[in-house]
């Protein structure tokens, strides 16, 4: 099994935000650690609305890693509460505060309140592609085919 890539978090205002968890696996096996919420107070998020709610936190993600925010499945199915961006990307150069977009899709107003579990997680191993203009790419069985090509 490969050594596992070391996530350097910083609290942004240590004296503010002490309270809020820093993003940890909540099983010994979960894949995604949980993020948690840094609003001040309560935030109503209403059904369509759409907040950046902050997570009182900075992070170091190593040079070949990114953390992808995802939807907590709970709230996506109890409540509406999704990603609009999903998954999130935090690049590995990035330092400033990770901030969670989170959208209302369902039918009632949703309150998110400090310390909330909002998010996941995940770190996964990336690559940067070489790019390459060619005139004609190698044909395949699927070729042109869009979306729906194969059936329903």
């Amino acid at each position: 099994m490969k050594e596992s890539p070391i996530i350097k978090f910083r609290r942004i205002s240590p004296e503010k935000t002490n309270d809020i968890p820093l993003p940890r696996y909540m099983t010994e096996e979960a894949a995604g650690m949980d993020v948690c919420a840094g609003v001040e107070t309560d935030l109503i998020l209403a059904p369509g609305t759409i907040s950046l709610i902050p997570t009182g936190f900075a992070m170091a993600v190593p040079r070949g890693y990114e953390a992808q925010i995802r939807p907590r499945s709970g709230l996506a199915v109890k409540h509406g509460i999704g990603i609009i961006n999903s998954p999130g990307t935090i690049d590995s150069d990035y330092r400033g505060e990770v901030k969670i977009a989170v959208i209302n899709l369902g039918r009632e107003p949703y309150t998110i309140k400090r310390g909330d579990r909002i998010a996941q997680m995940i770190i996964k191993k990336v690559y940067q592609a070489k790019v390459e203009i060619v005139e004609e790419l190698d044909d395949t069985d699927r070729s042109t085919g869009g979306f729906g090509h194969t059936g329903v």
